[in-house]
This record gives structure tokens, C-alpha cells and sequence, in this order.
């Protein structure tokens, strides 16, 4: 009896495939930690974790470093 291989949803991220997840990480640039935390938070839809990833990304370039400003001085005539 044949029976047809059940096909993958192709748009959601499954856990316990340790190769989707290695992938998906390489590919969205994500470590283990924040990957779980992204799913935890959002849920397992590969765009929705590209979309958060990229915002994540987006919010920790805009944040500006604690640099001291400099004090901008015209010379004196």
C-alpha cells in the first residue's frame, strides 16, 4: 500500500528539525538564544521571524553608543 509522504508547511519553522532551524538561523544571522526568544515571542512563521529580525537589527543600529558629544567651538576674532 502506497502512501503519500506527508509534505512540510512550507513557511513555518519546525523546531525539532535541527537542520531547517541551523539554516534558518545562518540565513536570518540569529544565535540559538535569540532565535527561541523570537519564536517564544512571535510564533513559529518564517516570515514573521525574518520581519523581527530585521527589526531587532534595525533598533540596535539606530541605538546611538555612549560617546560623549563634542563640543563644537568657533575660533575667537
Amino acid at each position: 500500500m502506497r502512501r503519500p509522504k506527508p509534505q512540510p508547511i512550507r513557511n513555518k519553522l519546525d523546531l525539532t528539525d535541527r537542520t531547517q532551524v541551523r539554516l534558518v538561523k545562518k540565513r536570518l544571522g540569529l544565535s540559538d538564544a535569540e532565535l527561541i526568544a523570537i519564536v517564544g515571542g512571535i510564533g513559529n512563521s518564517i516570515p514573521a521571524i525574518s520581519k523581527e529580525a530585521a527589526l531587532q537589527r534595525a533598533n540596535a543600529l539606530s541605538k546611538p553608543a555612549d560617546v560623549e558629544p563634542i563640543a563644537a567651538t568657533a575660533p575667537i576674532s
